[in-house]
């Protein structure tokens, strides 16, 4: 679902050449899900990137439970993963396209940072990043 969401909105073509070198299942090491049934509410993980930091990853919530909190449940629930884990920050990119996901993200404390690793020279690409090691 988040694939064919990815592709309408930064176009196949882009999403293949550019994000899904990054986006591989097999590294994401955590997931939360929010299922409603037997209907996929939303998702998200996190990638470990060293030891004090995880990547959020493939955060998406399916067009018939958008705008009822469910990404701000599942980002607040990475968060709350992550220290657990022992992580003091989070890191994420996303797509320049993609507003509301700067928006959601700003809301939930994220800044903008310059685009790190893989993103660096992706002028589509806007990253983000939130200290967690002393927020409760």
């Amino acid at each position: 679902m988040l694939d064919n969401y990815l592709n309408d909105a930064i176009g196949k073509e882009k999403q293949q050449k550019e994000y899904n070198q990054h986006n591989a299942l097999v590294d994401i090491d955590d997931v939360i899900l929010l299922i409603d049934g037997e209907k996929l509410i939303g998702c998200g993980g996190i990638k470990k990137v060293d030891k004090d930091t995880a990547e959020v990853k493939r955060v998406f919530v399916a067009d018939e439970f958008r705008r009822h909190g469910y990404a701000r449940r599942i980002v607040s629930e990475i968060e709350r993963l992550a220290k657990a884990e022992g992580y003091k920050a989070l890191i994420l990119e996303t797509g320049l396209p993609m507003k509301s996901a700067q928006r959601l993200y700003t809301s939930c404390g994220f800044s903008f940072i310059e685009n790190y690793g893989p993103y660096a020279d992706l002028d589509s690409s806007v990253c983000m990043k939130k200290n967690i090691e002393n927020n409760k």
